[in-house]
Parts: C-alpha cells; structure tokens; sequence
C-alpha cells in the first residue's frame, strides 16, 4: 500500500475520495450530519485529484516539448567545397541523406566499419541482400548483431555523393537508427572534426 501511495498518489486521492462520497450516501438515513460531511469531502478529494492530473498532464506535455527542442538536430552546410556538420545537443553528428530517393537520417559514427540501415528503412527502399555474402556479425554499442549486406544505388547529403554503397541491414534487432560508418568517409578526400563541427571533403 505504501508503493502505491508513493507511485501513484492520484490515483489513491481519487480512490480516498470516491469511498468518503459512497459512504456519506450509505449512511445518510442514520447519520445525515456526518454523511454530508463525507459527501463534501469526497467531491472535493476528486475534484482536488481531477485538478492534480491535468496539471500534470499539461506538465509532461511541456516537457516533451522542451525535450523535442533539445534534441533537434542543426542543419549541416556547405562552404568552399567542404560539408559542414555541426554537432547536435546528444553530442553525436547527424544528417539527413537522400537514399536512393528517399530522406533518412543518419548517425556519422566513425567507430563503424559499415554504413547501416535500420531493417524498415531497407525494406521500404526494396535493398536486397546479397546472398553470394554470409551474414556478419557485427559489433555495434547496443552489442553483437547479425547483419546481411546490401547496396544503395545513390546517398547524398550536402556536396557528398556515394553511388553503389555496401551497406549492413541488421536481422536480428528492432533498432532503426541509420549510420554511416568508414566505408563511406574513406571515399572522401578527407574528414575532420574541428570544435563543434565535422568537416567532410569529396574527392575532387
């Protein structure tokens, strides 16, 4: 009981409060002083837990709000011939590429040895495993997955442009997260991080 009051304190002012009501009505005959009390605090206790949860209602709805605008990610830029990434408030770098038509965005993750589409995003882009290539099992930050490769036609972002990209598709994970790992960066002439910012440079 004592869990409960701590975890959900609206609810027992609630359940406190429709039990006071329910038995100012039961003993009305016999006691009408004391059930009209009971009644009275009983309307209030809900009314009171009523007023507590659209309070926290509107709390958590801003906070969500708030953690949205924390969490959105800067747009990158190109200047003298170089993609400009700048970090994001998670401390990663992210982009948002277009994958054979189509907008992802993507975790540049340099401790990866291959670009990654999530399992969903590969289906829907119609990427096909290799079958001639057993599958790989991988070391990511989430630990040892199994993943087929596959390869993406074309994937842009700012002045970058890789065509017939192997890519890794886990098998066995429900993680979507895109990320584009060293097979991609090491076609580029160079890449470097500078402050807040990572630099890419195509080959010329």
């Amino acid at each position: 009981m004592s869990e409960l009051v701590f975890n959900e304190p609206l609810l027992v002012i609630a359940i406190l409060a429709v039990l006071a009501a329910a038995t100012g009505w039961m003993i009305e005959r016999d006691h009408p002083g004391l059930a009209r009390g009971l009644r009275q605090t009983g309307y209030l206790g809900m009314l009171a837990a009523g007023l507590l949860l659209v309070g926290q209602l509107a709390y958590t709805a801003e906070r969500s709000d708030a953690a949205l605008g924390l969490h959105r990610r800067p747009a990158l830029s190109v200047s003298g011939g170089e993609t400009i990434v700048p970090i994001s408030s998670d401390g990663h770098f992210w982009v948002t590429a277009e994958v054979n038509g189509q907008e992802l965005d993507f975790l540049i993750d340099t401790g990866a040895t291959f670009t990654g589409l999530g399992k969903s995003a590969a289906e829907e882009l119609g990427i096909q495993p290799d079958t001639s290539q057993a599958p790989l099992e991988l070391e990511t930050a989430n630990g040892v997955i199994t993943a087929t490769m596959g390869k993406v036609d074309a994937l842009r972002f700012g002045n970058i442009e890789v065509r017939g990209l192997p890519v890794a598709v886990p098998q066995d994970t429900a993680d979507d997260t895109q990320v584009i790992g060293m097979n991609l960066l090491s076609q580029l002439a160079s890449w470097r991080v500078e402050g807040d910012k990572l630099i890419l440079v195509p080959k010329r």
